[in-house]
């Protein structure tokens, strides 16, 4: 590393750290937001806990494609922050060095966090949402080996009822179990059993065994006196309900990897209309995410520096709000062209050009403009409304300080001399 600058190897280490951890703690957000709910769901399901990671680990391509670009953000801004309010980036600019230099080193990190973000949307994130959706559908089904849930009444192939007291060893030992069978010549079996496990067959997949121990059987034919027996061991056939296969990947748009895109886009003489708008409305939609992230660190240089002796953190707040609305503003964006109601190129590169235009007029003030904020006007309204809440809740002056306050306006030695 001694043949790259000492200060390059600074900012490196400045921006680097802040943004890891943004991106960590990003991403821990959203996901936390999302296993919630997949809780939930898993245990309405009554699936495995185990199938809540995996379908966590398939949305990790999505939430990083949202949180990549924050995390680049905030780590440049927060980079410059510390540089500006240490007086280190006065002393930077005095040797000469100008905030284009100052840049190499986030740029750098921005190429390689572009060519990241160009394989996730393109090319991951598709397939990850096709699994995602695939575990979600099989999870539903039974293919993932829902678990009967204990203490509620099963339904299992149109035909049987099962009911199960307790569950030992991971489902592996059932106890207290009652079982209602019926067949097509209307006789019905009653089941009940000490304990059971199931087993799986060799000979048809299709079919378990709940293998009974020490129980009692009772069946009805339809005669006044039922027919009792008592077994030690006796096994249960239970037919597993078909599953239809999932569906081909391709359903929505987001599955789509790039050349698919570009195929059904612009190639594909087959496609209807709304599939060529849902196409280039995604294809579009995931380009300007991904070019904007060139724009990020002048937009974080331009918010990171706050007035002379001040300590004001609003960059970092308006840097938040600005990259989140304006990713709302193209997920609207990509909506409206997916109906077709406005080209995708007005939708989604309007905004784009709006945004770069306010960020490069931005930093053009920070950069070059003598004494020039980004946010100047902001931060003087922002002042006046800090200053008047710490007016409000400072609550009133000690009647003491008043009174030397008072008479030190009154004793004609402390006048101001004329």
């Amino acid at each position: 590393m001694n043949f790259i600058p000492s200060i390059d190897r600074y900012i490196f280490r400045l921006v680097i750290v802040p943004m890891l951890g943004v991106f960590a703690l990003a991403a821990s957000l959203l996901m936390l937001d999302k296993m919630l709910r997949l809780f939930d769901f898993v245990a309405v399901e009554g699936g495995p806990i185990a199938v809540v990671f995996k379908m966590l680990g398939a949305l990790i391509p999505e939430y990083a494609s949202l949180a990549i670009p924050l995390g680049l953000l905030l780590g440049v801004l927060f980079a410059f922050r510390k540089l500006a309010t240490s007086s280190e980036l006065d002393t930077m600019r005095a040797v000469g060095l100008s905030y284009w230099r100052l840049l190499r080193v986030p740029y750098a990190i921005t190429v390689v966090l572009v060519a990241v973000n160009v394989a996730l949307v393109f090319y991951i994130q598709p397939l990850s949402r096709y699994y995602y959706e695939q575990m979600e559908y099989e999870l539903r089904s039974g293919a993932l080996g829902a678990s009967i849930k204990v203490g509620e009444f099963t339904t299992l192939a149109d035909r049987m009822a099962l009911r199960i007291e307790q569950s030992e060893d991971e489902g592996q030992r059932l106890m207290g179990i009652f079982a209602r069978v019926s067949n097509s010549q209307d006789q019905v079996l009653s089941i009940s059993a000490r304990e059971g496990s199931f087993m799986a067959t060799s000979d048809d997949p299709d079919t378990i065994i709940l293998r009974l121990t020490e129980g009692t059987i009772v069946q009805d034919t339809g005669s006044e006196t039922p027919r009792v027996l008592s077994f030690s061991r006796h096994d249960l056939p239970i037919d597993l309900p078909a599953i239809e296969e999932f569906r081909a990947r391709g359903e929505g748009s987001r599955e789509y990897i790039l050349p698919e895109l570009l195929s059904i886009g612009w190639a594909d003489e087959n496609a209807t209309e709304a599939e060529r708008d849902a196409t280039q409305a995604s294809f579009n939609y995931r380009m300007v995410e991904i070019v904007m992230m060139l724009l990020m660190p002048l937009l974080a240089v331009a918010l990171a520096i706050p007035p002379k002796r001040s300590t004001s953190a609003l960059g970092v707040f308006a840097s938040i709000v600005m990259v989140v609305a304006y990713h709302k503003i193209n997920q609207y964006g990509e909506d409206i062209a997916t109906l077709g109601r406005i080209d995708p190129i007005i939708a989604l590169w309007g905004p784009f050009v709006l945004f770069g235009a306010l960020i490069l007029w931005m930093y053009h003030r920070t950069a070059h403009v003598p004494g020039g904020q980004a946010l100047g006007a902001l931060e003087r309204v922002f002042d006046k409304i800090g200053k008047q809440l710490g007016k409000l809740f400072a609550g009133p002056q000690p009647k003491s300080l008043v009174a030397d306050h008072q008479a030190e306006a009154e004793d004609p030695r402390m006048a101001p001399a004329e």
